[in-house]
């Protein structure tokens, strides 16, 4: 099973382990017009890779491959980020099918659910939580 740590944990975690690493699995388009997890006060930069791609949407079938690629480990403490969790889930069960020993889901992902007026990033997940990103 998986486990859903917090944003502000998952902050601190690759604040205290400098292996640690943050996969961010959403699509080039969501990289680029909402933002990325601005990662330079603790560990270097975010790992970009898709699980689906845009704009077919279809599962990236070389995303177990591209995370090897970006030096990830099996032994890697390895947090997975989407907009909502539910995309970083399956990024993590699929990596720890693999063989992948320590992974995690980053809960409400990086904007959350939407709000009353249907905007996200302001009720939970690494946005609402005031960490740091940037845009692309």
């Amino acid at each position: 099973m998986i486990e859903d740590i917090d944003a502000d944990k998952v902050w601190q975690a690759l604040a205290a382990d400098p292996q640690a690493r943050l996969v961010d699995v959403r699509t080039d388009a969501e990289w680029n017009f909402v933002g990325v997890p601005n990662l330079g006060d603790v560990n270097g930069e975010v790992i970009l890779i898709p699980w689906q791609i845009y704009p077919s949407m279809q599962r990236n079938a070389a995303f177990i491959d591209h995370l090897r690629q970006a030096g990830v480990t099996p032994e890697t403490p390895t947090y997975f980020i989407c907009r909502s969790g539910a995309r970083s889930m399956a990024a993590a069960q699929a990596a720890a099918a693999a063989g992948f020993t320590t992974v995690y889901n980053v809960a409400e992902g990086f904007e959350g659910p939407p709000d009353a007026d249907g905007h996200r990033g302001q009720v939970s997940g690494w946005k609402a939580a005031g960490l740091p990103w940037h845009q692309r």
